[in-house]
Parts: C-alpha cells; sequence; structure tokens
C-alpha cells in the first residue's frame, strides 16, 4: 500500500490553475497543427497533388494525431494507475512538446522530398501520443483531489485548457497572417507558432513540478498489473459507450475549428483573419461557459446534460451548415455559436463524469481510452470526411450537416445506455456502482 500520510493537500485552486494551464499548453501544440494543415501543410508538404487532394493529405496527416491518440491513453494509462498521475503529466508534456517544435523545424517537400511529409507524418504521431496521455493525467489528479460536491466545478478547469490553448494557436496564426504576406507566411511564418510551444512547454513543466500526487491512487493496496487487460476483460462495454458518446464533441469541434477553416478560405473565398476571427470568438464562449455548466452539472446530473448537448447538436449542424456556406462573418459567428452552446453542454461534465465512471485501479487508462477512442471517431475523421463531402455538394454542403447529425445520434445513443453518476458522496461509492454496471 502507498504511504497517504506522504500527502498533503494542495489548495485546489492553485492544483486546478495548473492543471488547466498544462492542457492548454498541450492543446495549444495539438491545434496549431490542425490550423496549419487547414491553411498551408498541403501545398509545403504535398505540392504534387491538386489543392483539395493537398487539404485531404494535410487532414490525413492530422488525422494520425489521433489515432496515436488511445494508443498514448494506454502507454500513459499503465504509468498512471501503475506509478501515479503525476508522472504521466511530466512524460506527456515533454513527449508533445518536443515533437510540436520538431514540426517547425521540418524541411519541407521542396528541399528534401518525399521524406517530408513522412517525417510529418511520424511526429504529428508522437505528438498525438503525448497527448493522448495528458486528458487522464491532467483530469484524474484534479478530480481525485475534489470534493465530491464539487467535483463537476473543480474538474472542468483542465476542460478549459482546449479553449484557451485554440485561442492561443490561433491567436498567433492570425497575428502573423495579419502582419505578414502571404509569400513570408508560407516561406517561415508558419513555423513561428510550432516554435514556440517550446517556450509554452517550458512555463508548463515549471507550473506542473510542485504537483501532489493524488490521495485516491495512494490509498489503492494494489494496483492493476496490467491495466489494459483488466480494462478490456471487465470494462469493454463501458470503453465502447464512451468513446461511442464522447465521439460528437470532436466530430463538432473539429467541423467548426478545422474543416469550416479551410473550407470558408478556401471554397468561399474568405479571408483568413476574418474566418480565424469568427471561430475564435464562438471558442472563447465555449471556454468561458465550461465552468458554469460544471456547476449546474453537480447539481442536476452529468447525464441530463449530456443527452441535452447531444440534442441540442443533432438539431443545429443543418442550421450551422447553412449559415456558414452565406460567407456572412456574423452568421457564421452565430452557426459556430450554437455548436460551441451544444457540444460544452456535454464536455463541461465530461472530466467529472467519465472518472466516476471507472474504478480507481484503472481510472487512468478505462477514462483515457475511452476519451480518446471517441476522438479517433469524431475528430480523426470529420475533417477527411466534411471536405470530401463539401466538394462533392453544392453552394450549400447539406452532406456534411448530414455526416454531423448521424454522429449525433450515435452519440445520444451511447449516453442514453450509460448510468448517472451523481450525486455522490465519495470516489469509492461511485466505483461500486460502475464496476457493478460495467
Amino acid at each position: 500500500m502507498h504511504d497517504v500520510r506522504a500527502v498533503r493537500t494542495p489548495s485546489m485552486l492553485r492544483l486546478a490553475a495548473a492543471s488547466l494551464a498544462g492542457t492548454a499548453i498541450e492543446f495549444y501544440d495539438f491545434f496549431v497543427y490542425g490550423t496549419a494543415a487547414a491553411l498551408i501543410l498541403g501545398p509545403l508538404f504535398f505540392p504534387t497533388f491538386s489543392p483539395v487532394a493537398g487539404t485531404l493529405a494535410a487532414f490525413g496527416t492530422f488525422g494520425v494525431g489521433f489515432v496515436a491518440r488511445p494508443l498514448g491513453s494506454v502507454l500513459f494509462g499503465h504509468i498512471g494507475d501503475r506509478h501515479g498521475r503525476r508522472p504521466v503529466l511530466v512524460g506527456s508534456l515533454l513527449l508533445t512538446g518536443g515533437s510540436t517544435v520538431a514540426v517547425g523545424c521540418l524541411p519541407t517537400y521542396e528541399a528534401i522530398g518525399v521524406a517530408a511529409p513522412v517525417l510529418l507524418l511520424v511526429l504529428r504521431f508522437v505528438q498525438g501520443l503525448g497527448l493522448g496521455g495528458e486528458w487522464g493525467g491532467a483530469v484524474l489528479l484534479t478530480a481525485e483531489h475534489a470534493p465530491p460536491e464539487r467535483r463537476g466545478l473543480w474538474s472542468s478547469f483542465p476542460q478549459v485548457g482546449p479553449a484557451v490553448g485554440f485561442v492561443l494557436a490561433n491567436g498567433v496564426v492570425l497575428a502573423l497572417s495579419a502582419t505578414l504576406t502571404d509569400a513570408q507566411f508560407a516561406q517561415w511564418g508558419w513555423r513561428v507558432p510550432f516554435w514556440a510551444a517550446g517556450v509554452l512547454a517550458v512555463a508548463g513543466l515549471w507550473l506542473r513540478s510542485s504537483l501532489v500526487e493524488s490521495p485516491r491512487f495512494l490509498e489503492i493496496e494494489k494496483p492493476a498489473r496490467v491495466p489494459l487487460v483488466e480494462v478490456a476483460r471487465h470494462h469493454w462495454r463501458l470503453v465502447l459507450l464512451t468513446a461511442g458518446a464522447l465521439a460528437v464533441g470532436y466530430a463538432v469541434f473539429y467541423a467548426v475549428t478545422t474543416w469550416s477553416l479551410s473550407y470558408a478560405t478556401e471554397r468561399l473565398g474568405m479571408s483568413r483573419p476574418v474566418t480565424l476571427a469568427c471561430i475564435m470568438a464562438a471558442v472563447v464562449v465555449k471556454g468561458a461557459l465550461t465552468p458554469v455548466v460544471a456547476v449546474l452539472g453537480d447539481r442536476v446530473g452529468r447525464r441530463p446534460l449530456c443527452l441535452a448537448g447531444c440534442a441540442g447538436a443533432a438539431l443545429w449542424m443543418f442550421p450551422m451548415v447553412a449559415l456558414v456556406s452565406t460567407a456572412q462573418p456574423l452568421l457564421m459567428f452565430l452557426g459556430f455559436l450554437g455548436a460551441m452552446v451544444a457540444f460544452v453542454t456535454m464536455f463541461a461534465v465530461i472530466a467529472a463524469y467519465l472518472p466516476e465512471l471507472y474504478e480507481a485501479r484503472v481510472r487512468c487508462t478505462g477514462a483515457a481510452v475511452g476519451y480518446n477512442l471517441g476522438g479517433v471517431i469524431g475528430g480523426a475523421l470529420t475533417p477527411i470526411v466534411a471536405t470530401a463531402l463539401a466538394e462533392q455538394g453544392g453552394r450549400v454542403p447539406w452532406g456534411v450537416g448530414a455526416y454531423l447529425t448521424g454522429v449525433a445520434l450515435l452519440s445520444l445513443g451511447c449516453f442514453a445506455l450509460l448510468p448517472e453518476t451523481r450525486p455522490v458522496p465519495v470516489l469509492p461509492e461511485t466505483e461500486a456502482r460502475a464496476a457493478a454496471t460495467g
């Protein structure tokens, strides 16, 4: 048994702030790639392709990061369930930050030929491995320190991190787009956001150096020998349901932040800064609403909000596509905003919901694998599928709306099959319920 006396009680605000900062930095790394894939990586690394094929190829390397995320959650989940949540936070940050800086140093196809896209693919894979471990470590460390009656609120802080990371990543790109010519941006400007990841990673490591281990982990008398085997044997249904449930969140988020950016600039002829500003404004609102919705989740439960968010997404996808196709900034913003409100209704409470579904000895693996498999289903495919569907459609890409609505209905069905986990006085009681249903 671990020595529980070694734990000191940290300030929840300090712990949540450190978790938020870390997820913001790692998601900055991940998002800056998605923005670059939508804007510039196609012609630089796949110049022999047509413009549409080059964008699809760039989105293909974007999707590889999502494929790597479940593998990263297995790797870091094993570490988190065997050795503690804290080591996961350091290792994942180093891996993601290092690979992101390396992308910014890559020679293009013009310089080294086919080796350029191959190296890009490898680095994106490594980046995905690191991010696959980040979410589980940051969320669990916060959730397992938090008092049960406020677990939704405190666990939502790491969930604000992706919004902060997205705004940071796109703010840098927006500033560069506004100050550099297209030729300068293509020549060297696109590399700057990737290099900035190195500075952010150092800051994140400093913030996380003072974090203490989760008390719930230290109470585990017998950690799982091979967490993945235990999860696959006893919780496989729960993993599949959580993956399917979370798919819509990824699909909606990356349809707004990645596909629509490419579609608006390439197909509708909109300027890059205006399109980015519309998307960023909607994401800022999403980030601000996250703790508010999480407080509601502590009062009414996790599952009702997840069901409401899925239903909202299913109803809004066709209107969102129609609004985006107008190429009018205000209408586009309203389309993005509706999608982000549906998204945050679900994902504000996920950081509390998923850990409560799994027992502590396999929680880092189970929750992270389910979360990141949802990313493969919803995030990896959406930019590729949406780009292909939009290319086949007319002025309004209704096929994209149909695809996103279908994903929302799939997730709605999965959430309907999951149990409620709130109200819960203590984590062990939750685990008993999860074990009985999983």
